[in-house]
């Protein structure tokens, strides 16, 4: 039973481009290509890792390829369909791109594109990660994907498109693939949950989701784990307990403190997410997620209400500044836990400090006139 068992992320792939979530916008785009007959000789998918780039690969290369195609739905029961999703159709070959890095290899791609395909309309080449490849193989592709035969398309994958070289990318069309919605991710989830018979509170869903970080395949991964952990029915608390997390009610609290100056209950705060087990860099990243939101709810009317202490806009960046520069220290401190609150302690100090040019126009309106007018009227002055 175990050796067949599959797990959530592979189980629940989508087959269809009407399966994906959150990346609406390339959906839309390949989907119109094919129907319209635009269809380009090379792609590069750029995003992070666990958004569906070479799963809307193998989807393209479906449509393309599946019988009656080009078709934005192709029959599921096709045999060649089964095997493009499967990844042993020999007409789609995908590649590693960094344990197949070297000219070599680019070399022999470069032989076989000559080769019309076996069974398929087109011969689809899926490089994931090729930004891997090193600088020759990547001079070796270039003459190929400038002029390559009709019967060849190239799918390139990348989460780091910067190490892609320019001359690579112009020559393809550049999908960019968004980091996914927490509230996306939570809502299929728990589609997911109801068909295997999970009972995952929404919390807890949410969680998963906060801890994906806009990856639907991690996010996959996490409830698997959750379910070996939990069994039938997962709480938020179950999360929070496995995954070191701080729970919203905890971080409110902590923000609370500092924007009140409160030192000893920050560092209470502190203790008891040590006393939890919490990971303290992710509770940083939380602390920044709560106050970036609050943030933005200060624009309307240029302060935000912490529990009854109303800080600026201007000192809720101060504080989010000084959270933001204590990352590198905190991943790299001798102790997490001091360099944990010392960042905390310099971002209570960051948002009680008043910037100069504030400082300045307070003056002014406190005299009645802006110091160059008085400057004017008064010359002696």
């Amino acid at each position: 039973m175990s050796e067949s068992y599959q797990v959530i992320a592979r189980r629940y792939r989508p087959r269809h481009f009407d399966e994906l979530v959150g990346q609406e916008h390339v959906v839309k785009t390949l989907k119109n290509a094919i129907e319209s007959g635009r269809i380009g000789h090379a792609y590069l998918f750029v995003g992070p890792r666990g958004t569906g780039k070479t799963t809307v690969a193998r989807i393209f290369a479906k449509a393309l390829n599946a019988k009656g195609g080009p078709n934005v739905r192709p029959q599921d029961e096709d045999e060649i369909a089964k095997s493009i999703m499967e990844g042993s159709c020999m007409d789609v070959v995908e590649i590693d791109g960094a344990s197949n890095r070297s000219i070599d290899e680019i070399r022999k791609l470069r032989e076989d594109c000559q080769y019309a395909p076996t069974l398929c309309s087109y011969k689809i080449y899926i490089i994931d990660e090729v930004h891997s490849l090193t600088q020759d193989a990547f001079n070796a592709l270039l003459k190929t994907l400038e002029e390559p035969p009709s019967h060849v398309k190239f799918i390139f994958a990348t989460t780091e498109a910067h190490k892609v070289l320019g001359t690579i990318t112009s020559r393809c069309q550049r999908f960019e693939f968004r980091p996914i919605p927490e509230e996306a991710i939570a809502a299929h989830l728990a589609e997911i949950s109801k068909k295997e018979n999970i009972d995952a509170s929404a919390d807890a869903l949410l969680s998963i989701a906060r801890l994906a970080n806009g990856g639907m395949r991690d996010a996959q991964s996490i409830l698997d784990q959750m379910i070996s952990f939990c069994g039938k029915k997962i709480g938020a608390q179950d999360v929070i307990s496995v995954y070191g997390l701080a729970s919203f009610e905890d971080i409110e609290k902590l923000v609370f403190s500092m924007a009140a100056g409160d030192y000893a209950a920050v560092i209470d705060g502190v203790n008891n997410f040590v006393t939890q087990g919490c990971d303290l860099f992710r509770a940083l990243a939380d602390l920044q997620i709560y106050l970036r939101k609050a943030l933005m709810g200060s624009f309307g009317a240029g302060v935000y209400d912490f529990g009854g202490k109303a800080l600026s806009s201007e000192q809720i960046m101060r504080m989010l500044d000084a959270l933001q520069s204590s990352e590198k220290s905190l991943k790299g401190g001798l102790s997490e836990r001091a360099n944990f609150e010392v960042a905390l302690l310099k971002a209570v100090e960051q948002s009680r400090t008043r910037a100069i040019n504030t400082l300045i126009k307070e003056l002014e309106k406190l005299s009645g006139a802006p110091a160059e007018v008085q400057k004017k009227n008064n010359p002696s002055a």
